[in-house]
């Protein structure tokens, strides 16, 4: 516990003030956190490194995570444009290696390239924008303090198990602790700055958020069941690798810039 508490405290010291600064330096970090994170799923699948297959898998999360129309340095492509390049890159790379890294391993890179990609292309996206510090920010609060709430709500009370076959440990006691924690930072966050979002949006926002986060986990726990693994990575020790800590993260950055409008 106390080795995941000081990994833990020197990661968010070190991601906030880069957060902070925002620009080529927080998008950088984004870009090598993807790669790392991509990384740690091509491991999952046993795959090596060099296959022709991951190698097409790091280009295109490297790509997907610059901005396609928006930016500093733009790179003016529709997103479906590169999902579906990617895609034929990776099943011609499966042909290439005479099935080598078969049809299925190949789904699961491509996938990896969206929702890895995807993700964090959001979160530099959202950063970017006028008032990207607080929007992130807030984003990431709701995300935090839906995880703690959760945790602690189900050590404290937590009874009915949520989805015993996918993660035994959450309880419903805690998803909904960790959804009113979200919804009232999510309130006093428009009452401090009421020009970036109005008390109602805010609600909504932090009740979203909750939700969607916790699917997000919810995901990650499920497809870590797949691959039989416990955490996807050992980057950070007492918390796993970057999948581990960003698998709320990559679901709802994409869901609030896309589906909510409020940006």
């Amino acid at each position: 516990m106390k080795q995941r508490i000081i990994t833990g405290v020197i990661a968010a010291i070190g991601f906030l003030t880069l957060l902070y600064f925002g620009g080529y330096i927080f998008h950088s970090l984004l870009w090598v956190m993807a790669l790392i994170a991509y990384d740690e799923l091509v491991r999952m699948c046993k795959l090596s490194r060099a296959s022709l297959p991951a190698i097409v898998g790091y280009m295109g999360v490297a790509i997907m995570v610059l901005p396609w129309s928006d930016g500093n340095y733009a790179l003016n492509v529709n997103a479906e444009v590169w999902i579906w390049l990617f895609m034929l890159l990776l099943m011609t790379a499966t042909v290439a290696s005479k099935n080598k890294v078969p049809i299925d391993k190949s789904s699961i890179l491509f996938f990896g390239v969206v929702y890895i990609g995807i993700g964090f292309h959001y979160m530099a996206t959202i950063r970017w924008h006028e008032d990207g510090l607080l929007w992130t920010l807030l984003i990431f609060f709701c995300i935090w303090i839906t995880d703690a709430g959760a945790y602690f709500t189900g050590w404290a009370i937590g009874k009915r198990p949520l989805w015993p076959s996918i993660s035994p440990k959450k309880t419903i006691e805690g998803a909904m602790g960790g959804l009113a924690l979200s919804i009232a930072l999510a309130i006093c966050f428009s009452i401090i700055y009421p020009e970036l979002i109005t008390l109602e949006r805010a609600a909504l926002l932090g009740l979203l958020i909750g939700i969607v986060g916790q699917v997000g986990d919810l995901i990650q726990s499920a497809y870590k069941r797949t691959f039989g693994v416990k955490d996807s990575g050992a980057l950070l020790p007492g918390h796993g690798g970057v999948l581990d800590r960003t698998d709320s993260w990559l679901i709802v950055f994409p869901f609030v810039y896309l589906l909510l409008d409020v940006i």
